[in-house]
């Protein structure tokens, strides 16, 4: 197994384990938008490098007042961290909940996070047949028992959204029981604007609603890592009353300010081509004997065809070149799970051939 430190990614490890440069794999185990930063962004970084003499704004006021801008919410709706998982971080060090809720099969660092930060951790199943998506009752009967939720939406790794009915009952239920629902948006940039389904347009009627969002996967900056959070003024301050000083750096910053800026054939771009490979690769895996979940993010949860492992056919891929995240440790998923992320039609393309030569040697 490649995930050594349970996430994909690790460009590392597999060099170590294959002998191959790191700059040559093809890795579809990271959910990063594939064309790249958008233009303009490298350059303005390398112009900028010498502000890294200065210490970088600890109140992220400019980022602040463009997400406002984009997002029409006030800048104390707004926390910037270092990555969507320092919000979380941030969130269960304010909250300090004795029970976390998660919905499985869900992100890791939800469970991890809880447990890090001295929480127990209690879950509800998706339902294999609805593309892994948990009944509404089941998750509104788990934020009965518990001081804080998290939900991804959409959630990975089956990149399923819960409709947006489901999200206001949800929040309504929140602010009745007193627990913090804190739903997971990071991958949410990638599904069309009138598709998205989130609560962020009803915010101020939920003082018990954190919405976290990251930057890194649609605009291709996993290595700054910038994220951001969204809820009431009273929530966000708990939020920012744990936060490090400085822990966003300077360039993280400029970054976001950047990609913050009128950048609409980029967005549009990324989505339309995220909508269209992410079914022709649905289609090519499906022809290969594999089940594909029916995902709105840019990855897909794939189930190979029977008598074929994830060790199997990750092991053999990445002796390719190729690497591919694998699910079995994902609570309610099993040893025949993986999920690849949606890239340019030259790298899926890649990924299908190389995917059927290895499930034939594997016969």
């Amino acid at each position: 197994m490649l995930e050594k430190y349970g996430h994909g990614g690790d460009i590392e490890t597999a060099a170590k384990r294959y002998g191959l440069p790191p700059k040559s794999f093809l890795d579809f185990s990271a959910n990063i938008n594939p064309l790249g930063p958008p233009p303009g962004l490298l350059a303005l970084l390398k112009e900028e490098l010498g502000s890294i003499i200065r210490y970088p704004d600890p109140g992220h006021r400019a980022m602040k007042e463009l997400l406002g801008s984009r997002l029409h919410v006030r800048t104390g709706q707004l926390i910037i961290g270092n990555g969507a998982a320092e919000v979380m971080a941030l969130a269960l060090l304010a909250l300090a909940p004795r029970l976390v809720g998660i919905v499985e099969p869900c992100f890791s660092e939800y469970a991890e996070l809880s447990r890090k930060f001295g929480a127990a951790v209690m879950s509800v199943r998706g339902n294999p047949e609805n593309n892994y998506k948990a009944a509404e009752e089941d998750i509104a009967s788990l934020m009965q028992k518990v001081d804080v939720l998290f939900l991804g939406q959409p959630n990975n790794p089956n990149g399923v959204q819960y409709p947006a009915g489901e999200l206001v009952r949800l929040a309504e239920a929140a602010e009745r029981c007193q627990t913090h629902l804190i739903v997971d948006e990071a991958f949410i940039d990638f599904i069309p604007k009138q598709q998205r389904q989130s609560l962020l347009s009803d915010l101020e009627r939920y003082r018990h609603v954190l919405l976290i969002r990251s930057m890194t996967k649609f605009y291709a900056i996993p290595g700054l890592r910038l994220g951001y959070g969204i809820g009431h003024p009273e929530l966000i301050q708990s939020l920012a009353n744990k936060q490090v000083t400085w822990s966003v750096n300077g360039l993280a910053l400029l970054a976001g300010e950047f990609c913050l800026g009128r950048h609409e054939a980029y967005e549009e771009e990324t989505i339309r081509l995220i909508a269209g490979q992410r079914d022709l690769l649905r289609q090519g895996l499906a022809s290969l004997g594999c089940f594909v979940c029916l995902g709105e993010a840019n990855f897909l949860l794939v189930r190979l065809p029977e008598h074929q492992t994830v060790a199997a056919v990750q092991d053999a891929l990445g002796r390719r070149g190729v690497l591919v995240r694998s699910c079995a440790m994902y609570p309610g998923l099993t040893e025949r799970d993986i999920r690849v992320a949606v890239k340019d039609a030259a790298a899926n393309g890649r990924l299908l051939h190389d995917m059927k030569a290895v499930l034939e040697e594997e016969c």
